[in-house]
């Protein structure tokens, strides 16, 4: 059984006022082109479609003709809603479009859907987790105790009543502990939505998504395959790509990366101003690449990313490194602040402005409004 994992395709993203629709046509046209020559058994999306729960038309467009292109060369496709996603407008059709072999599992119904493939070996098990919090689950499971995400996704797990003697492939869209993120993802303060991999063990594969760089967790078969663009300058460096996996016997897992290709690349480039506008430096790179410019001048030029633009027609950021802008980075900000998390911040808000600490009972409440409103509840 071969299949292409992708995720966090992010249709109709708008980065920094430039729109990605060109860029993300290319990149899709790209994949689909993949999937003729590597011929797989199907396609998987692990969430975070679109990248606005209220879709534009055009992106909503760009990701049916993805579907038909797909549809045309008869590849199953099995995907799942992401936290970017509307759950609501994914699942509109679905039960037209399963006809065609597009299965999007946008809502938790209590457990995993299980899509079956059959290959020379038998079937094949597909989990379609879609991305979850502990109240989308702890409404089907009242007994249960689930307070933390990691409750959650266990609780789903188990309900899914995995047989280990078969093979089994989870769908999942989390941010489990030990990701290496990117400025382009919305990440918590203090993990309070990580998961824990030991949850997967009983799964052959785990087609993650959520997190944008490309990297295993703990073992090679649980992985994020990353986005299929850059959507950040933290990502400057990283190689995109298509993981392709194939599944033989039970226990046999081969993974294989081929790298996409952009329409525009997104990289920094830096130096004075004087150094970036001669032809000599710029002569021979793409100079209509994404760019972040970071100029080392002493002195701000006037109206300098639009004198750039002239040369760099595609300039996102502009930004300075020099003795004002180094002296203001050295300064500190609160120590481990991003490692802390909301209740513990409001403990030590809470002693800074009182000159004591919260009772127990105080700290319950507080514990309670925190996830209320991270529920959303």
């Amino acid at each position: 059984m071969k299949f292409l994992h992708l995720s966090d395709l992010h249709i109709g993203m708008r980065l920094n006022d430039f729109s990605l629709q060109d860029d993300q046509r290319f990149i899709l046209s790209q994949i689909v082109d993949i999937a003729k020559n590597e011929k797989p058994d199907a396609v998987v999306i692990a969430g975070d479609i679109y990248d606005k729960s209220i879709p534009s038309v055009e992106g909503v467009r760009l990701f049916d003709d993805f579907l038909t292109d797909l549809a045309e060369i008869n590849i199953p496709i099995l995907a799942i809603s992401g936290n970017h996603d509307s759950a609501e407008r994914l699942s509109f059709g679905t039960r037209l479009m399963k006809i065609s072999g597009v299965h999007i599992a946008s809502t938790f119904s209590g457990a995993p859907e299980c899509i079956k493939l059959t290959d020379s070996f038998g079937e094949i098990s597909f989990w379609l987790l879609p991305f979850i919090k502990p109240a989308t689950v702890r409404r089907f499971f009242p007994e249960n105790e689930i307070v933390s995400y990691n409750d959650a996704v266990k609780v789903a797990i188990d309900a899914a009543k995995i047989n280990t003697d078969e093979r089994n492939v989870l769908v999942a869209h989390q941010f489990v502990t030990g990701a290496i993120t990117s400025d382009s993802e919305q990440i918590t303060t203090g993990g309070i939505d990580n998961v824990d991999a030991e949850l997967f063990d009983a799964f052959d594969y785990v087609a993650l998504g959520h997190i944008h760089k490309p990297q295993k967790i703990r073992r090679d078969q649980v992985r994020y395959c990353g986005t299929p663009l850059k959507y950040s300058f933290s990502e400057a460096a990283h190689k995109k790509s298509v993981t392709v996996v194939t599944i033989s016997e039970k226990g046999s897992v081969n993974i294989n990366e081929i790298e996409l290709i952009p329409l525009r690349d997104m990289r920094e480039i830096k130096g004075s101003y004087d150094e970036l506008t001669l032809r000599e430096n710029y002569e021979g790179t793409n100079q209509f690449d994404y760019l972040r410019v970071i100029l080392t001048d002493e002195e701000e030029i006037p109206d300098a990313i639009a004198k750039l633009r002239s040369i760099y027609p595609n300039i996102m950021r502009l930004d300075y490194d020099n003795r004002r802008t180094q002296t203001v980075s050295s300064i500190d900000s609160a120590d481990g602040v991003e490692k802390k998390s909301p209740q513990e911040l409001f403990d030590e808000l809470y002693e800074l402005q009182m000159g004591a600490k919260m009772n127990q009972a105080q700290s319950k409440i507080v514990s309670e409004m925190i996830e209320n409103i991270w529920e959303g509840e």
